[in-house]
């Protein structure tokens, strides 16, 4: 694909097509997110069974995404990315179709796995706008999307906890699987495909083997990208560790409705949609050795929001702290993202981004099985203060990154040439 000026509405339209579908997709997979472990309860047979379970039902997709990723990005890169799209949103589907009808542990359990291992959306439609953005917009495209995922998290998770309120669980993966099938068919009938960046205009196309090359493998070798995802893994395996104790948390501490248990869950998305496209413009421009500077702020304004988060027992604080929570986040993993995307070849994309995923789905997976674990040894009550004890070990990491990094310029969005895809 070749962008040109007079493209850019239609790239503009696209472009918020592939929010709408995010967002919508995102937000069907959160509504049953936060209450996973409340249904989990009332199927397990055992204490022991409820905590395995109620672990695994979030660990099980991620591992099923990270085993998965890289192998989905390389067959983006060779036969399209609408085609891994569409792949992913019909494997939720169908899953999530399954799920509604699940009824014991095992089979609930078994489920998530193959729905992470054939679904593991949100790389391929990344390398795909990566596809059809200009590179000087793609910091903002970036931060476009994460919003798009936050803002579903917090719409799909105050609306389960409305459906459980009045409903069964049953309701909840019944609507997902649904919504799943209309953004599939939103996928094919409206976004355009796009050749892979091999094809050659005039020539036919010459499809390389199904194998890593030594390109990929040296800009993982990259001391550059590998700082970045050494943070990029620390933040994500910080922010998760409250993912599967979460629900019982609010419930037992601040005694509320499931409703609320669900605003909370997601307001910390809505600080994300604040501050995102704010975070993206404020970093353009900035060199390696700022932008990890920054860094250290926002990462030590985490640490005292998690202490405070553990300290309140007023739901109004602590739904408070959440979202300031997420405008912090808001300015770490689209910022590190677009700088890996940066340092990477554009016909690696898909790889590379995959591989991004695999490595955020293996440290969401820590940061679940770590809190799970933490919350039923140590209790509930001092979970936040773990959350605050992983973020101080990112920023010490981000330190050592920033003391090495020197001050190599990251190449200014809007300095970028627009080039030939």
């Amino acid at each position: 694909m070749i962008f040109k000026p007079d493209m850019w509405l239609s790239v503009r339209w696209q472009i918020h097509v592939l929010f709408a579908i995010q967002l919508t997709s995102m937000g069907a997979m959160e509504m049953s997110g936060p209450f996973w472990p409340v249904h989990l309860r009332s199927l397990a047979t055992s204490d022991s069974q409820f905590t395995l379970a109620s672990i695994a039902v979030y660990i099980g997709p991620m591992l099923g995404i990270m085993l998965t990723s890289t192998f989905w990005g390389r067959l983006g890169d060779l036969y399209g990315h609408k085609a891994m799209m569409m792949r992913a949103l019909f494997g939720l589907a169908i899953t999530q179709f399954a799920l509604a009808y699940a009824n014991d542990v095992p089979t609930i359990l078994a489920l998530r796995f193959l729905q992470g291992a054939c679904a593991g959306y949100i790389a391929p439609a990344q390398a795909y706008s990566v596809s059809i953005e200009a590179p000087a917009r793609r910091a903002k495209l970036f931060a476009y999307l994460q919003v798009s995922t936050n803002l579903g998290s917090l719409a799909g998770a105050v609306i389960g906890g409305v459906i459980l309120d009045h409903a069964a669980f049953f309701w909840i993966n019944f609507s997902a699987a649904i919504m799943c099938l209309a953004c599939l068919a939103a996928v094919w009938r409206i976004l355009p495909a796009v050749a892979p960046q091999h094809t050659k205009i005039g020539a036919k196309a010459q499809k390389p083997a199904l194998t890593p090359d030594k390109r990929t493998r040296s800009v993982l070798k990259s001391h550059q990208i590998l700082s970045l995802l050494a943070i990029l893994g620390l933040l994500l395996l910080s922010r998760m560790v409250t993912q599967s104790p979460f629900s019982i948390y609010v419930l037992s501490i601040f005694k509320v409705e499931n409703w609320l248990v669900g605003f909370c869950y997601g307001v910390l998305a809505l600080g994300f949609v604040f501050s995102a496209s704010l975070w993206a413009r404020y970093f353009e421009g900035k060199n390696r050795q700022a932008v990890l500077t920054r860094l250290c702020v926002i990462i030590a304004g985490c640490i005292v929001v998690t202490v405070l988060a553990g300290l309140t027992r007023s739901i109004v604080v602590f739904a408070s702290l959440y979202f300031v929570w997420g405008v912090l986040l808001g300015a770490t993993t689209p910022v590190l993202t677009t700088l890996i995307s940066r340092a990477t070849p554009h016909d690696r994309q898909g790889r590379i981004l995959g591989f991004t995923q695999s490595l955020s789905q293996f440290s969401s997976i820590g940061g679940i099985a770590i809190g799970g674990w933490f919350a039923q040894v140590a209790g509930f009550s001092n979970l936040y203060f773990l959350v605050a004890v992983f973020y101080a070990v990112g920023l010490a990491v981000t330190i050592l990154a920033r003391a090495r990094a020197g001050t190599v310029a990251i190449p200014d969005p809007r300095q970028e040439a627009i080039h030939d895809r």
